[in-house]
């Protein structure tokens, strides 16, 4: 039996490529960093190993570097993954039999189409068109799927899930699945059957917390046809969805029913054919625990870049101070039009933006950086009483935001859920 080692710290893909290799007949060791992922190394002597660029305990070149001083475990071939990797590191791992390096968010299908090639094994691979995020707003977990439902994807769905519910220690779990250009029929109904399953089993919210947001009718009644389900509501207007969801946000629905005009709008409207595309793992992958600690958090975050701008000096000064204790740098910018104009010469892991400022906005920004075609994960910062800048940001693709006054701990999750760090 071909046996394979993985090393990488975050559990949504170890886990998934764990139960992938395992069902095609693999013998599958797991390693959590990079220290751990040499004993398993040495210890097992794999046929291949599948590591993660940035580890902790041990950099992945350094795991790399003591594979081939070894004589038994020099010739093993290795697949890479990195969330940004420059070409010079790229060619600097050829000499440690790296076979692919992969940038994330992977293609699903190239990487098992490069494992059936190393391994001599086929797998079972759904490859139905999906796209899907999950992010958390007001402690409100929001899962937006558009174009289908797709078997890998909702593998990975149920560790994410998992996974942020404890990042936010969220007690009473509340969920809204939006179904975005979406139409299924009975041949879909073991993945639409698949999607509640895991997002009861792996939240375990109780049902009358579950919003479905779709204009689809069979979605409509296989949920109302089936008692396991009873209380889960669907619905084709986010604001009606949102009902009660929202309660703690201010003492007011107000900015959640605006803001649920726009989704509605924006994210419903099916269509009859949709443009194939590739699968992608699109999660952003952090691990996350129960109680998070300041090195917990260092860990992951250290020697980061972040971009802060915002025209308001106590916010830059909150954000920097935030992130020095995990070892972070901030770069702080007054207004849209300075940050631009330094955006090509840096590499930004994240970019907070204010929304309302002098000279250049923020909406501004999101528009120049779309026509530059930079892609950087942004969380916005915004004012409760700024509700229209929330709405044209939503309309401009942002998904994760800060509600003003800013809390330190609650800046640190929100990059863990957008960002990897370590990645």
């Amino acid at each position: 039996m071909k046996h394979v080692v993985i090393i990488d710290e975050s559990p949504i893909f170890r886990e998934y490529l764990r139960i992938k290799l395992a069902d095609a007949g693999l013998e599958v060791s797991v390693a959590i960093n990079g220290l751990d992922g040499i004993a398993k190394i040495r210890n097992n002597m794999p046929d291949l190993v599948i590591i993660d660029y940035h580890l902790s305990r041990q950099s992945c070149t350094e795991v790399l570097k003591e594979k081939k001083q070894n004589p038994n475990t020099a010739s093993i071939p290795v697949i890479v993954m990195a969330q940004r990797i420059d070409q010079k590191k790229i060619i600097e791992l050829v000499q440690y039999n790296v076979k692919k390096v992969f940038t994330k968010p992977i293609k699903i299908d190239a990487i098992f189409a490069t494992l059936a090639e190393l391994l001599q094994v086929h797998f079972d691979l759904d490859d139905t068109p999906s796209i899907m995020e999950v992010h958390v707003n007001d402690n409100i977990l929001f899962i937006e799927i558009a174009q289908g439902l797709n078997r890998e994807k909702l593998d990975l769905l149920r560790f994410k899930i998992m996974e942020l519910i404890d990042l936010y220690d969220i007690r009473v779990p509340k969920i809204i699945v939006m179904l975005s250009d979406i139409k299924l029929s009975f041949a879909d109904a073991t993945n639409l059957q698949k999607l509640l399953d895991t997002v009861l089993q792996a939240s375990r919210a109780k049902t009358r917390n579950i919003r479905i947001l779709t204009k689809d009718d069979f979605t409509q009644k296989f949920i109302a046809g089936r008692k396991e389900y009873d209380g889960i509501e669907v619905s084709s207007n986010l604001q009606y969805a949102l009902e009660g969801l929202l309660a703690e946000m201010d003492g007011t629905t107000e900015f959640g029913e605006k803001k649920a005009e726009i989704i509605s709008e924006k994210i419903l409207q099916a269509e009859e054919t949709a443009a194939p595309e590739s699968v992608l793992l699109k999660f952003g992958a952090e691990e996350a625990r129960k109680t998070l600690t300041i090195e917990d958090m260092r860990e992951r975050m250290e020697n980061m870049l972040i971009a802060a701008v915002d025209d308001d000096f106590v916010i830059q000064e909150l954000v920097k101070t935030t992130f020095e204790q995990v070892g972070a740098t901030v770069e702080s910018y007054p207004d849209g039009e300075s940050f631009l104009n330094t955006i090509g010469s840096k590499n930004y892991d994240i970019l907070f933006l204010d929304l309302l400022m002098p000279k250049v906005d923020g909406f501004k920004v999101l528009q120049e950086l779309k026509a530059r075609d930079i892609k950087l994960p942004i969380i916005v910062l915004s004012a409760v009483t700024q509700r229209e800048s929330v709405i044209r940001a939503f309309q401009a693709g942002v998904k994760s935001y800060l509600i003003k006054p800013l809390k330190p701990m609650e800046i640190l999750k929100k990059t863990m859920e957008v960002v990897r760090p370590t990645m």
